[in-house]
């Protein structure tokens, strides 16, 4: 089983920085894909970014693009992701998952999550 763990939320000002990590316990097997999904209060989770392990490519939603970048240790399996230009609206708990042998757009091409962390953006 493979476990995530996550770190680095927390609460910023509009326009501030943060930086997540996420620790996989192990390299899932078939696996292409790690991805950032968020949820905020109400809404459904919803897809941020995602990283083949083995080439590299990415992959951001168009709300995040150009302001979140996605990147890898594969040594550590650990990936990160750094936020800048924070917005109110990126208020949300986001999530690392791993195991996506696909694109990894969708949270259901996921079998591995992690417990989120909570970022907070403040105006």
């Amino acid at each position: 089983q493979v476990q995530l763990v996550e770190s680095g939320g927390g609460m910023v000002q509009t326009g501030g920085s943060l930086r997540l990590s996420c620790a996989a316990s192990e390299r899932t097997f078939g696996g292409y894909a790690m991805g950032w999904f968020r949820q905020a209060p109400g809404k459904e989770r919803e897809f941020v970014a995602t990283i083949r392990w083995i080439s590299g490519t990415t992959y951001y939603a168009d709300s995040v693009k150009d302001r979140f970048t996605i990147s890898r240790d594969n040594a550590k399996n650990t990936v990160f992701l750094q936020m800048n230009s924070l917005k109110p609206e990126d208020t949300a708990v986001y999530y690392c998952a791993t195991g996506a042998p696909g694109l990894g757009y969708n949270a259901y091409e996921y079998p591995y999550w992690g417990q989120g962390t909570q970022v907070t953006v403040s105006s």
